[in-house]
């Protein structure tokens, strides 16, 4: 019920596409794109509590498949899993797919991370409303924060303004590293 509440709060209002002093759009197209970012959960529903119902992001695929063990280094071959992807405002790039092993389950990572560490990553996100989702994020269960909303400055690229953002830091339930942002005008 909160959740449910809290994704209808959150999806009131479009995000604008975002802007910062010295970024321009690229004039040459580079050979790759990275479209997506498939992240190991515990669990896929306790995990949509963050990513759709908070972040906003659309459910777009939800299947079971099995898959080899080899393609994807993971559990054995022919283990079930459950995949979700799911994206923000572009129908190619920026998705995240939330992927749990059901049969048999991955063993349990131990408890969760309150530290970065080497081969961590970090997810950087751009949001209509930090202050809200990142309040928000604070109820999932699970999510560890490092730092509560707050504002700052970061030198401009290409000699331009300084970009000034509003955010807020904390790991999801299975360990990503997320820097929940709004670009400030």
């Amino acid at each position: 019920m909160l959740f449910a509440l809290i994704a209808a709060m959150l999806a009131a209002a479009p995000i604008a596409a975002p802007v910062a002093p010295g970024v321009a759009a690229p004039t040459d197209k580079v050979p790759t794109d990275i479209r997506r970012l498939t992240i190991l959960v515990r669990d896929v529903d306790a995990s949509l509590k963050l990513y759709r119902d908070v972040l906003g992001l659309k459910v777009n695929y939800d299947a079971e498949i099995a898959v080899s063990g080899v393609a994807l280094p993971a559990g054995v071959p022919g283990n079930k899993t459950r995949l979700v992807l799911l994206n923000g405002n572009d129908a190619w790039i920026g998705w995240i797919g939330l992927m749990q092993y059901t049969d048999p389950p991955l063993p349990d990572p131990g408890p969760y991370p309150t530290r970065l560490a080497r081969g961590g990553h970090v997810l950087v996100t751009n949001t209509d409303d930090a202050a809200k989702r990142c309040a928000a994020a604070k109820a999932v269960p699970g999510v560890t924060f490092t730092a509560d909303a707050h504002d700052s400055t970061y030198p401009g690229r290409n000699g331009a303004p300084p970009i000034r953002v509003r955010g807020c830091n904390f790991f999801d339930p299975d360990g990503t590293f997320i820097e929940l942002n709004q670009i400030l005008r």
